[in-house]
């Protein structure tokens, strides 16, 4: 089976439109999709419906927690408190109700499928060191675990030297962002993974950035949020 994996779209409909035309060209079985839908972009609803009607399961991520419930926004920054309130003012009753009532966590195809961690999904961890990525693996049974939140694309194993993802080891691999990348490159990332052969594609595409930021402005968010996506930051 092969599966596409995206995640943190952040209500960027260019870069998740693009996402989808390129995982067309890899003819895959199902895509998941590992949360943060919304937030920061301009176009919350759109990308709902559109990862509603395309992914075969979706976890909680912690902006859809904050757009859908209102709450635990205070940590968030400025910016992204203002897109919080945003894309709340634009989403229907029945999309909160879907956003609210997503799972934390899902094991399906071999695969763990979580936002942020496994060991504990909702606590919105960063896996920003290898102690605490290595903490994650009793968390979950299968050989893989599929992450975003970072917007870093990572491949970690359970071992050390192991760089890629190859039968006989166990892995957690960050997937990227699609709608707003933190690495330093602007293009939208996502994830193949082919359980035939247990290997992993971390795929790059670039979008319309553009068209994104000029959405930014003509919904009155933040421009600074518009500018980072240039940069990938």
């Amino acid at each position: 089976m092969r599966l596409a994996i995206i995640s943190d779209i952040h209500s960027n409909l260019q870069a998740l439109t693009a996402a989808l035309r390129a995982i067309e060209r890899h003819k895959v079985d199902a895509i998941y999709c590992l949360g943060d839908i919304v937030g920061y972009g301009p176009d919350p609803s759109a990308c709902v419906d559109l990862v509603r009607s395309v992914c075969a399961a979706t976890v909680l991520g912690n902006h859809d927690e904050a757009v859908a419930f209102e709450r635990n926004i205070d940590y968030l920054p400025r910016n992204a408190k203002k897109a919080v309130r945003h894309n709340r003012e634009h989403l229907s009753e029945d999309q909160l109700a879907w956003l609210a009532a997503l799972p934390p966590l899902i094991e399906e195809h071999g695969c763990c499928f979580a936002h942020a961690s496994p060991k504990h999904p909702r606590r919105w961890l960063r896996l920003d060191s290898l102690n605490a990525a290595l903490d994650q693996f009793d968390a979950f049974e299968s050989d893989i675990c599929f992450l975003g939140h970072t917007h870093i694309p990572a491949i970690v194993s359970d071992r050390l030297g192991v760089l890629r993802v190859r039968p006989g080891h166990r892995f957690l691999v960050n997937v990227g962002s699609v709608g707003q990348p933190r690495d330093g490159d602007p293009r939208l990332s996502f994830g193949i993974f082919d359980s035939a052969n247990f290997s992993v594609e971390l795929v790059r595409e670039a979008y319309d950035i553009e068209r994104t930021r000029q959405r930014i402005k003509e919904e009155r968010l933040p421009r600074r949020l518009g500018k980072r996506l240039l940069i990938g930051q």
